[in-house]
């Protein structure tokens, strides 16, 4: 017992050093309300996911460290490769990561992303999925969430980069 508050306070003395931020809410699990969270989008103007969640049967909802990169790359082009047949099935893509509007704008420019890209710069969208960051930046952790009726119904916490569209169209073709 007289252990425990000194240990208490070297973990979260480790964790505030380490750089890693906690997910604020709390990783989303399956069945969950998807947050009906607003951000800024690559083309400055600003996205409602509430909105977006209305509109379609599916809306996935995909963080990613930093654009430009091989992964975040990849990740990208897959679901940009795949979207026509995302959209038959109902799905609409957005993506997020903590970059600038300018930095989310030419990434999407120099792949040809057909989806919007929301500049979170501000941690807001992420804080909302309890998606946390890596440690040593505040860069978003890869992870992907598939909604249907505003309820979270799959969700990927290591987001695959290059089979991204294929692991979703599989979801969806399971149900």
């Amino acid at each position: 017992m007289k252990f425990r508050f000194p240990l208490i306070l070297v973990s979260l003395f480790a964790m505030a050093c380490s750089g890693q931020k906690p997910d604020p809410a709390g990783p989303l699990g399956l069945g969950d309300a998807a947050p009906a969270v607003s951000g800024v989008m690559d083309s400055g103007a600003t996205l409602s996911l509430a909105d977006l969640y209305a509109a379609h049967d599916y809306t996935l909802v995909y963080f990613y460290p930093k654009a430009g990169t091989s992964g975040c790359t990849a990740q990208g082009c897959s679901l940009r490769d795949s979207y026509e047949d995302l959209l038959a099935k109902g799905v609409t893509v957005v993506g997020v990561s903590t970059d600038s509007v300018a930095e989310q704008k030419a990434f999407r420019q120099a792949h040809g992303f057909p989806f919007p890209l929301i500049a979170d710069t501000d941690n807001k969208v992420m804080d909302a999925f309890g998606v946390g960051t890596y440690p040593g930046s505040n860069n978003a952790q890869r992870q992907a969430f598939l909604i249907k009726d505003s309820k979270v119904i799959w969700l990927d916490k290591t987001a695959s980069t290059s089979q991204q569209a294929a692991d979703v169209l599989r979801v969806i073709a399971g149900m």
